[in-house]
Parts: C-alpha cells; sequence; structure tokens
C-alpha cells in the first residue's frame, strides 16, 4: 500500500532519496532578451541566471528532437550523487538517455505520471 503524504511533510525524492532541487525548466515559444542557444540540442535556454528560484525558460527549433514531453510540459530539475545509481533502482521510465550537456555535467530526463523530471549529476 502506497503511503499518502501529508502537507507538511517533503517528497522522498528530497526526504528519503537526498535528491537536491535545481531548477524548473517551462516551455515557452516566446523569444526572451538574453536567451543562450545550446546548438547540439537545438534549444534555447533564458533566465536561469538571475531567478532566484531556478526559473529557466527553454524554447525549442521547430527540428529539435528533444522529447515532445519536455517540449510542452515544465520540468523539475534536481541534482543526484550518483546518476547511473538513480537510474537502475528507482525504475523510471527514461526518455532522454544520460548525456553531458556540458563539462562536468551528465544529465537524464525521466517521466514520472506524464511529468517530465531532469536528475542532473555534477562532477565532483
Amino acid at each position: 500500500m502506497q503511503k499518502i503524504r501529508l502537507d507538511h511533510e517533503l517528497p522522498d525524492a528530497i526526504e528519503k532519496w537526498g535528491w537536491k532541487y535545481h531548477h524548473i525548466g517551462i516551455p515557452t515559444d516566446r523569444i526572451i532578451p538574453g536567451e543562450r542557444y545550446i546548438p547540439q540540442f537545438k534549444i534555447y535556454v533564458s533566465g536561469f541566471e538571475t531567478s532566484p528560484f531556478g526559473v529557466e525558460w527553454m524554447r525549442f527549433d521547430a527540428d529539435c528532437s528533444i522529447d515532445k514531453l519536455i517540449q510542452t510540459v515544465p520540468h523539475l530539475a534536481f541534482v543526484v550523487a550518483d546518476l547511473d545509481y538513480e537510474l537502475s533502482v528507482r525504475g523510471f521510465r527514461v526518455i532522454t538517455p544520460p548525456n553531458l550537456p556540458s563539462e562536468g555535467l551528465r544529465v537524464a530526463m525521466i517521466e514520472h505520471n506524464g511529468a517530465p523530471m531532469e536528475l542532473m549529476e555534477f562532477e565532483k
């Protein structure tokens, strides 16, 4: 039987698994001044550097191959200590396999209850 979480309790990902919130990625079709282009993913990102809450806007090229779920539904991103471990023991559906978007960072995207989640592992 699944335990029902009470309002004052933190999600298991934070409380039990030790994940740390990093950002929320919100898809947009709006051009935002100062956005940065990531050519290998055909995506523009903006806002993260200045948001005290970790809000990142994402705009996708028409021919972007990133999963449509990520292009249409906001995602939460969490820092994890061991990306491979989390992917192997939690049983989540992987929608973007581990990759290296920038130096010192490995990420993967999973789907949980119809929502995309990003797992991030920074080089130690």
